[in-house]
């Protein structure tokens, strides 16, 4: 019988061949692992229980956690949801992906992702839940979407049949992870390796929980951050920003206080029309749980710092409730592959688009590259064959996962990827030559937050930034001495050796991944 050369194959075939020898232990390299990554939308590291025990317990991420890995350093390019996902599957910053905001960019979905290349090694790629980067995918051999942010209640999806729009019955996060698990028992060939990517709706604005979940965290008085009464001195675009729970968190929308005796407000509309979707025995659930919250709140009538606590204190409870179900379906996820024989085989993510603010400076959402959204939480568990386990303290980008994946899977990694594959870093490798400095730009001004445009390098030890646009002023933090960034320290005489070092290295990394409207911005 004449046999053909792995060389004479189409790529995925040698793929397919490769994995399926490791599978049933033959020496062919390299092996070819499945992916699965579970990506929330704004779940912060202080929300987890494997980061931080002071709010919340979330124990099934912590499983990821507790076998695999934790990184303490890990880092968005730019705090915001579209962005932030097309620097994922590309593996490049907003300036060269095309994706700098969410209200003007539309994402080319004919350019190089790492879903494409996966399916030219062989790989199956679904993606099933929030896309929000406009169209739909491509480089996926199943997907199915919600449209925009999606509907926690009873939500429509974007459909590969035609692009046809259904409704489907129950509470978004269980539906994601019921499509999920229903594509790996049901829908994937088992013979091929794949990558599966479930992005929940969960944790977005504005924070509805299942109705069962409605009576948790009631009982809990949240500990205030803090710097929860910043005053922004010295800081001029934290000062006017639109983020503020006392100011612009709303009563109505984001803490469901709706009642003819409350002022209407801008977003009331908005949240009549997404209670729209429930049932009406989820409504009456629904009015059945906050109705006393009102009453209470009316009744009472807080003002002033009594009125932010207040509103902070619902805050945290509606967040803490709506995780509970993430949480818990997380564990779906990692007991079907458990039970099927899948993780020793699999590499399993859990990650958030972006962190968020919990009340820090006073705030909600995201966009600053201060600390609390611009940390990204990562938590890994590794195929059998990685040895590494812990914590990883290295600084790594979510332009870091095109090239790990890519390598992961045997695949060449292209040379106008601009990340850097953290493969090395999951063997436990010693990486001399890791990075040592990260590159962040945010660009969606003037829109919703009104958070000013700014780009600026992060070290292990101090963050500069620049604020441009109608703005033009510096920032400079010591993370060691100041990490909640509560001093700007750019115009301390003693810091310009600093300053000099920072703004050298800031230009290199713009020259690097050739950021041309910041290098002008940047006086080059």
């Amino acid at each position: 019988m004449r046999h053909t050369p792995l060389a004479a194959l189409p790529l995925a075939s040698v793929a397919l061949a490769a994995w399926m020898a490791s599978c049933s232990g033959g020496k062919a390299e390299p092996r070819h692992y499945n992916i699965v990554y579970i990506m929330a939308d704004d779940h912060t590291a202080q929300m987890m229980s494997c980061y931080d025990t002071r709010y919340v317990e979330t124990p099934n991420i912590d499983r990821i956690a507790s076998d695999g890995l934790l990184f303490t350093n890990s880092f968005v390019a730019n705090s915001i949801s579209g962005p932030s996902r097309a620097c994922l599957l590309t593996g490049k910053h907003s300036h060269a992906n095309g994706f700098k905001d969410n209200t003007t960019s539309v994402f080319d979905g004919t350019q190089q992702t790492f879903p494409k290349l996966l399916q030219q090694a062989g790989y199956q790629t679904a993606i099933i839940g929030k896309w929000h980067l406009g169209g739909t995918p491509t480089g996926f051999d199943f997907w199915e979407i919600l449209p925009g942010q999606g509907d926690y209640y009873n939500p429509h999806f974007i459909t590969q049949d035609d692009t046809a729009m259904v409704q489907k019955a129950g509470y978004v996060t269980d539906i994601i992870t019921d499509e999920s698990l229903d594509w790996l028992k049901n829908k994937r060939d088992k013979d091929r390796p794949f990558c599966l990517m479930i992005h929940h709706k969960a944790m977005h604005r504005n924070w509805m929980a299942d109705i069962d979940d409605l009576p948790l965290y009631e009982d809990k008085q949240f500990t205030l951050p803090d710097n929860f009464d910043d005053t922004y001195e010295g800081r001029q675009a934290a000062r006017e920003q639109e983020m503020s729970i006392a100011a612009d968190m709303d009563l109505t929308y984001d803490l469901k206080m709706l009642h003819d005796d409350l002022p209407a407000t801008p977003l009331k509309g908005t949240y009549l029309g997404i209670r729209g979707t429930m049932t009406e025995d989820e409504r009456q659930a629904w009015d059945a749980f906050y109705g006393p919250i009102i009453d209470d709140f009316l009744s009472s009538e807080p003002e002033g710092k009594e009125l932010a606590e207040w509103k902070y204190q619902r805050y945290m409870r509606d967040y803490a409730k709506t995780l509970k179900s993430l949480d818990d379906n997380v564990g779906r996820v990692l007991d079907y592959l458990e039970q099927e024989g899948l993780m020793d085989n699999t590499l399993v993510i859990y990650i958030s688009d972006q962190g968020f603010y919990m009340g820090e400076h006073g705030w909600f959402d995201k966009r600053f590259m201060y600390e609390e959204s611009m940390h990204m939480p990562l938590v890994m568990h590794l195929p059998k064959d990685f040895k590494r386990s812990g914590r990883v303290d290295e600084m790594v980008q979510n332009i870091d996962f095109a090239p790990t994946f890519l390598e992961l899977a045997g695949v060449t990694v292209p040379d106008d990827i601009q990340g850097r594959s953290m493969l090395p870093l999951l063997r436990g490798d010693s990486v001399a030559d890791w990075r040592g400095s990260l590159y962040y730009h945010y660009y969606e001004y003037p829109a919703e937050h009104m958070v000013k445009r700014h780009y600026g390098v992060r070290t292990e030890r101090y963050k500069l930034i620049h604020f441009y646009d109608d703005i033009d002023t510096w920032e400079l933090y010591d993370l060691q001495a100041d990490p909640h960034e509560m001093h700007n320290a750019y115009a301390d005489p003693a810091m310009r050796p600093v300053i000099e070092q920072l703004r050298n290295e800031l230009v290199k990394l713009q020259t690097q991944y050739a950021d041309t409207l910041a290098l002008r911005l940047n006086g080059f």
